[in-house]
């Protein structure tokens, strides 16, 4: 399988095409980039190719700026655009990035046509919506990382707070990658129990593990200056589930034509199940009444975010 990286450059870029590069099912791996970082791509291909001897792992690595290379791409990650820094929110990097998103997805179109998108640029909701629409794909084959990263972070926070193995948490966050995330607390469980029945749930504090959660990014910004490895095994996750095409069930963010709570016209995380073809059903889902109302506010404000951006950046989405 070939998988393509744009956005090579980049901490999560980089760290995302190692991570693809150990998975048995990619056997050609991609590094797009701008040309005037194809010398620090072409660097990091060299050391990747070190490491990757060290386990015995054989792919092909090509580092490029020319983007026909992406030519019989699977799969494309991508992952260009301005990164936040410490204080920022994900909007705050949301017009610069429209244009970025457009002008790539374009391209894919163009020269990859039946490969599958990943996005991972931020504000994520928003540049997938933007990706689908600049690309012109089918939805089932443009969605984003999104709320699987959240629900990642809140099953190791359960993990830890309990004292049991991640394996055995079970959990879920939809709705917007940022502040209006939705845990599926109500569905959460630990080695097959509700959380709510399982021991030691008095002492669980919600509200503070879900503001962990919805902080998470930041915590790691303001500490390192950006998020790299979870992102970016995320997405090597992801990857592998749809090259695999082992017909998981992920929350991912995705094009909404009323299939949850009646919700159409934008992109939110929800739970999917993912295979070759992309995403092969979105998943409805019970919600208590509390979760289905913050739902609903996260599809209004993501809606009300992503009209602007489409407003601001609409010729660059419908040009040619």
């Amino acid at each position: 399988m070939k998988v393509s990286v744009i956005g090579a450059s980049g901490r999560v870029g980089k760290t995302a095409a190692f991570c693809l590069a150990e998975e048995n099912c990619v056997n050609d791996l991609v590094l797009i980039s701008r040309k005037e970082s194809i010398d620090k791509v072409e660097g990091e291909a060299l050391d990747m190719y070190d490491a990757l001897a060290a386990k015995d792992v054989n792919v092909k690595i090509t580092a490029s700026y020319d983007f026909e290379d992406v030519k019989g791409s699977d799969l494309i990650v991508l992952s260009a655009g301005q990164p936040r820094s410490a204080g920022m929110t994900r909007m705050d990097v949301a017009i610069p990035n429209a244009k970025i998103v457009a002008e790539y997805s374009r391209a894919i179109a163009k020269f990859a046509p039946e490969a599958i998108i990943l996005v991972v640029t931020n504000p994520v909701d928003v540049m997938t919506y933007i990706a689908l629409k600049a690309s012109g794909f089918d939805k089932n084959k443009v969605f984003g990382l999104g709320n699987h990263l959240d629900s990642l972070r809140l099953k190791n926070l359960i993990s830890q707070h309990f004292n049991i193995h991640v394996s055995e948490i079970h959990t879920r966050v939809m709705g917007e990658h940022g502040d209006n995330m939705v845990p599926i607390m109500s569905s959460t469980s630990i080695g097959g129990i509700l959380l709510k029945y399982f021991k030691g749930y008095d002492d669980f504090d919600m509200d503070r593990t879900v503001e962990k959660v919805k902080n998470a990014g930041n915590y790691v910004i303001q500490k390192k200056g950006a998020t790299e490895y979870g992102p970016a095994f995320a997405i090597s996750n992801i990857a592998t589930i749809v090259l695999n095409d082992e017909k998981k069930i992920l929350t991912v963010s995705a094009f909404l034509d009323g299939e949850i709570e009646g919700v159409e016209d934008v992109c939110l995380g929800v739970p999917v199940k993912l295979g070759i073809s992309g995403i092969e059903r979105i998943i409805p889902i019970i919600m208590t009444e509390r979760e289905r109302t913050a739902f609903l506010k996260a599809a209004e404000l993501v809606k009300k975010d992503t009209d602007f951006v489409v407003n601001a950046v609409d010729e660059d989405i419908s040009s040619k």
